[in-house]
């Protein structure tokens, strides 16, 4: 046994070894063969008559009628159509060109190229398992986890822009939620609540921030008033900071109001540069309330545990909530690609990839950037910075580019931190496009990419941004080559049917200009070689 498995990896060296040393030299192969082709042309143009077979052909062709020519080149592009039919329906049905794919399957083994991966391997989530495709409502907002101070940030960018960062869905759908979430019991309203209730109904800041103090006044354990004076009014996160201790010293029982401040007081240590300050409470605040799931906490930790550079904690947090039955989000599913690239990005070389393949790792790596990439299609270009990053929206449509914008905003610097991320991204995120099943109507890792995100997307982002749309597939060369050869025919057919004459001076002009190049070369060979040399090669 030890014998034959010391032996196996000899001859799997010397077999990779022979194929690479015939796709080293398969180029200047063919480069030899060619020109060893039109040595013996010229070698062979007297004993094989060449020049009376040529002769005769050219007779031949001048004594056939142009209706030869129009068949000829009508069925040409009738044969070109029925390919591009073909390939026209292969591509609709399976997403690639039946042509290309067949070149590569039989073509590039020989050529030396890299075998790609079985298709249960690229067809599979990373554990190895096929994620759920729930019937969930597919543009459902949710709250950005991870949303902005309006007083703090959003506002310093309208007074230094003088453009406005939020749109009215997007500030209606905060309101809306405050409203439920701070005094959720209408029928027990106590005035102040009342005079909050109106507060959060209100369009103008200004006028909110005076219904928060008319709250105040009414009651000066208000907190609801000193949590939106703290969203809204401080400009600074020290002061925000300042108001949301006030406001939980005084929140009573309330557990809505318990949440939401003690989380805004953790973001707001995470913004003062206290992260592990940061992290304590966002972790005391998860086991505090362990079913308050919905509010994505662990996204905030995530983030902070990554500024940390904590990898071991966060792949901890991933291994919990990166589950078959929980939802996604960018968030998870990019950090985990994250975590598997920092593994092998640093060494990572395309062109080394190509020769030897991928190793485990990397298509580990590889596989969880598919996946993350099928999530949500948008966060690539911003991470690779080909689009500009905005203020991220109070709320985020999941796989849509509100959730991209909202990520890429605070995970940007994780990514530049791991040396080589982004260029391991960079090479292998537009690849996912090849494996996700065409129409997009079917899904691969996950459910069927929603059709309704651009609309809503529209809706929660300002006007001057440019909303990502889901890539489409660009068609096929070969789809485009039937294309163009079945046209080109066509119009030849009719060119030659209507003016036969023109067409068979324009034909001769071509044909003659085509080959001149050649007879230049013969004319230079016959100068260069003495004529008794050529007739001893023929004598042979």
């Amino acid at each position: 046994m030890e014998e034959a498995t010391g032996s196996n990896p000899q001859s799997l060296g010397f077999t990779e070894k022979l194929k690479s040393w015939l796709s080293w030299s398969w180029t200047y192969v063919c480069f030899i063969w060619f020109g060893m082709v039109l040595v013996m042309i010229y070698v062979l143009w007297s004993p094989l008559k060449l020049q009376e077979t040529l002769t005769s052909a050219s007779v031949f062709l001048n004594t056939l009628t142009p209706k030869f020519y129009v068949a000829l080149t009508g069925t040409s592009s009738l044969i070109s159509g029925l390919i591009l039919i073909f390939e026209w329906w292969y591509f609709r049905k399976y997403g690639t060109s039946f042509i290309e794919q067949v070149s590569v399957s039989h073509l590039r083994p020989l050529l030396g190229g890299v075998e790609s991966s079985s298709t249960t391997g690229l067809f599979s989530s990373v554990n190895g398992e096929a994620e759920p495709r729930p019937s969930v409502s597919e543009c459902k907002v949710w709250r950005n986890p991870l949303n902005l101070f309006r007083g703090a940030e959003y506002n310093r960018y309208t007074w230094v822009t003088g453009k406005e960062p939020l749109t009215y869905y997007d500030m209606n759908l905060s309101a809306q939620d405050h409203q439920t979430f701070f005094t959720g019991d209408t029928q027990q309203l106590r005035p102040e609540d009342a005079v909050m209730q109106k507060a959060w109904r209100e369009r103008n800041p200004q006028a909110r921030i005076r219904a928060a103090y008319q709250a105040i006044e009414i009651n000066h354990e208000c907190a609801a008033a000193y949590v939106l004076l703290a969203e809204e009014e401080a400009t600074t996160i020290t002061e925000a900071e300042r108001l949301f201790k006030k406001a939980l010293t005084i929140a009573g029982k309330d557990i809505n109001l318990l949440v939401y401040i003690k989380r805004r007081l953790a973001m707001c240590a995470r913004k003062l540069g206290r992260i592990k300050e940061a992290v304590k409470m966002m972790r005391d605040l998860m086991k505090e309330f362990p079913l308050l799931g919905m509010l994505n906490i662990h996204e905030n930790l995530l983030e902070a545990l990554l500024e940390l550079q904590a990898y071991a904690d966060v792949q901890a947090v991933l291994a919990k909530y990166d589950d078959i039955s929980l939802p996604k989000s960018a968030t998870i599913c990019y950090t985990s690609a994250l975590l598997k690239a920092r593994a092998v990005s640093d060494k990572f070389s395309p062109e080394a990839a190509s020769r030897r393949g991928l190793s485990t790792a990397e298509m580990n790596a590889v596989e969880a950037i598919h996946r993350a990439v099928e999530f949500n299609p948008h966060v690539p270009k911003y991470l690779l910075e080909m689009k500009s990053l905005i203020l991220p929206p109070e709320h985020i449509l999941k796989r849509g580019d509100s959730e991209a914008v909202a990520y890429a905003f605070f995970h940007l610097q994780h990514w530049k931190r791991a040396e080589g991320a982004l260029n391991l991204l960079h090479c292998t995120w537009e690849g996912t496009f090849r494996i996700i099943p065409y129409p997009l109507e079917k899904g691969h890792l996950f459910y069927p990419y929603p059709g309704c995100t651009e609309t809503a997307d529209r809706e929660l982002l300002p006007s001057f941004h440019e909303v990502s749309v889901y890539p489409k597939k660009e068609l096929p060369f070969f789809i485009l080559f039937t294309a163009g050869l079945c046209s080109f025919t066509a119009m030849l057919a009719m060119l030659t049917h209507q003016f036969p004459e023109l067409m068979g001076v324009f034909a001769k002009a071509f044909f003659s200009t085509l080959f001149a190049p050649l007879g230049f070369f013969a004319d230079k060979m016959e100068s260069f070689m003495p004529s008794s040399f050529w007739h001893q090669l023929t004598q042979i």
